[in-house]
């Protein structure tokens, strides 16, 4: 697993809706012997990219200048730098300062190559049974003490034991134990699921002896507890000042360890970088406008078309600027949540379908910037389309007895809506799902013909913005006799109400990578479903998608994953689990003038801040100099 490259300036990324990714793996010239040789990377498919005498990534500057201030923005605040942990806010930009055994290269998204960092080689048999993973003896901590295969063993076994998803995620693992030569090996109770070997390699390393240390206080320290004393570290970065809830500043570790590494050269450029939260989404564009913060990722349609209206973008010092994004797919959703009795019949998910009306919503409030989602991999070659055909037919017809039939005979559509008179027959189509669910209008309300209890539905978001698409779609439920209510809350109140499962509906994005895996197990199967910690939200239960989800993770080339993840994208749609929104396939950006950038800039990502730095010329004509 491999963290997403998508960047979001909203509570979801707090909750860890878009936090992670992942990919398989096999061999690069693995033998086929009873001892396989040790890598230094790996990839899904043929060889890495990169040799191991490689100097640098190419797209990187290798002579990048080193300094300059960064600012960012953040929304929610932070109460704890513990990043394990299931509860609290966890500071932003707190994996700056952890490196990881294994670690993706920014131009190779399409093989999810990756590479060691406190890893420096890796190996695993034929059967995928096991991974053993040979540290840097060069890799320290901050502190000056080195990397231990005790440390890795450790953090990875205290992830699993504090936090439920973590857990889940490697439940696959057996045992971790130290071998000699500064080597870790893992064991699998499993076999043939590649992704396992490379998953292991993203645990998040942390120093035990810190830990399990003393304070200055000469308290100990807990692991299992929330903290805002600066932790330890052992990469580029490390926590300079901070005030809870409000700022975090990293500074730039001058004997950084991996200064050096192929992976490290041309990266991590600025001298300081610092995040400051903002409570409102409104005051923090009118902050970014007013020079308090330097770059801003944009996702809102309004804002992109009007509200960087200043004279600043006039005079060229804030420039406004779209990247292509080929790297992820996305699933947006109004997302019902399944454990409520009222959304478990598909008949009631599909006409709320038909009550959105996404063509106008589009014109009216986003400027006709968005195309309507139908994929849960929208925007990749992953996304399902027409009937199933070749290898994707056979892996559905391998589970026909756990689907319904009309995934072979129907092709998934969503409802097309932009008038009012279009608008009325989805209403009526609307209204007969509804009846057929057991539903009929009283005195205007809709009410169960069983029972006579109302239908409602209230909707919690954390941002204001979002009554621009909410009300327009309450309006239209409204005229099937649906009350939704819409309630906006502070953003820690809404992230505790979405992971313990206290909502009707929300909106919910869900980015995938162009390798998925083990992850949609978190993400769709049933298990995860009555996991309070899972990604699993809507509460999806159903044993075709577990089916399929295990064609994903096992399948044995590229040509299968794709066809397996078609299969199981095309079942998610068609049992209507949520009702999709939309999605841009760029990434809108804005920022202060005064960064430069390799030439070459990867084609999945637009790599800041990795990969850019700060211009010293730049800043001086655009009015600051840091």
């Amino acid at each position: 697993m491999v963290f997403s490259r998508r960047l979001f300036n909203n509570a979801a990324a707090a909750v860890g809706f878009f936090s992670v990714v992942s990919f398989a793996a096999v061999p690069a010239g693995l033998a086929n012997t009873a001892e396989p040789e040790w890598q230094h990377a790996t990839a899904l498919t043929g060889t890495p990219g990169y040799s191991a005498d490689a100097a640098h990534f190419d797209y990187v500057n290798p002579d990048a200048p080193k300094g300059g201030l960064l600012r960012l923005s953040t929304s929610g605040g932070f109460d704890t730098f513990n990043p394990i942990l299931p509860k609290g806010n966890v500071a932003p930009g707190i994996n700056l300062i952890y490196d990881s055994l294994m670690e993706q290269a920014l131009d190779e998204a399409d093989i999810s190559a990756q590479y060691g960092v406190i890893a420096e080689a890796m190996r695993y048999p034929e059967d995928y049974s096991w991974v053993e993973y040979r540290l840097n003896p060069a890799a320290r901590w901050h502190d000056g003490k080195p990397i231990t295969p005790e440390d890795v063993i450790w953090s990875f076994e205290k992830a699993t034991e504090l936090n439920p998803r973590q857990r889940f995620y490697y439940q696959n693992v057996t045992s971790a134990e130290e071998l000699p030569g500064g080597v870790v090996r893992f064991e699998f109770d499993t076999a043939n699921n590649r992704e396992l070997p490379h998953i292991v390699g993203q645990v998040l390393v942390m120093p035990k002896h810190w830990w399990t240390g003393t304070n200055d206080k000469g308290e100990t320290r807990d692991i299992g507890a929330s903290t805002l004393e600066p932790p330890l570290g052992s990469g580029p970065y490390a926590i300079k000042s901070f005030e809870p809830n409000r700022q975090v500043v990293y500074e730039r570790v001058d004997d950084y360890w991996g200064e050096d590494l192929p992976i490290r050269v041309g990266t991590n450029n600025f001298g300081e970088i610092r995040y400051d939260s903002y409570l409102d989404s409104t005051v923090q564009l009118e902050a970014f406008k007013g020079d308090q913060f330097d770059w801003r990722s944009e996702n809102v349609a309004k804002n992109w078309s009007t509200g960087y209206r200043t004279p600043a973008v006039d005079q060229g010092r804030i420039l406004l600027e779209t990247f292509p994004d080929k790297g992820s797919g996305l699933m947006q959703a109004f997302v019902p949540n399944l454990r409520r009795e009222k959304f478990q019949d598909e008949r009631v998910r599909r006409a709320m379908n038909y009550a959105f009306d996404f063509e106008s919503t589009n014109r009216t409030a986003f400027f006709d910037q968005y195309k309507r989602i139908d994929s849960y991999f929208a925007g990749t070659e992953l996304a399902h389309s027409g009937l199933p055909e070749g290898k994707e037919l056979e892996i559905l017809e391998s589970v026909r007895d756990l689907l319904p039939a009309d995934v072979f005979t129907e092709a998934y559509e969503n409802p097309v809506g932009g008038d009012p008179q279009t608008m009325r027959g989805n209403l009526r189509e609307a209204f007969n799902l509804l009846k057929e669910a057991g539903y009929e209008l009283k005195n205007g309300k809709l009410v169960s013909s069983q029972t006579g209890e109302p239908f409602t539905i209230e909707f919690v978001s954390n941002d204001p913005n979002s009554e621009r698409y909410v009300l327009p779609f309450a309006a239209n439920l409204k005229r099937l006799g649906i009350d939704m209510s819409y309630r906006v809350l502070d953003t820690p109140q809404y992230i505790n109400r979405i992971r313990s499962r206290d909502f009707d509906m929300t909106t919910l994005g869900m980015a995938q990578s162009l390798s998925p895996g083990n992850e949609q197990r978190d993400f769709w199967g049933s298990e995860a479903a009555d996991k309070q910690q899972s990604y699993n939200y809507a509460g999806i239960k159903d044993p075709g998608i577990d089916a399929l989800i295990e064609k994903v993770i096992f399948a044995k080339d590229r040509e299968t994953l794709v066809a397996a993840t078609r299969a199981l994208d095309r079942v998610l749609m068609h049992g209507n689990y949520v009702i999709p929104q939309w999605y841009i396939d760029t990434y809108r950006t804005a920022r202060w003038d005064r960064f430069g950038h390799p030439d070459n800039i990867p084609e999945f990502t637009h790599g800041f801040p990795t990969i850019w730095w700060y211009d010293e010329a730049k800043a001086e004509k655009t009015g600051v100099a840091k």
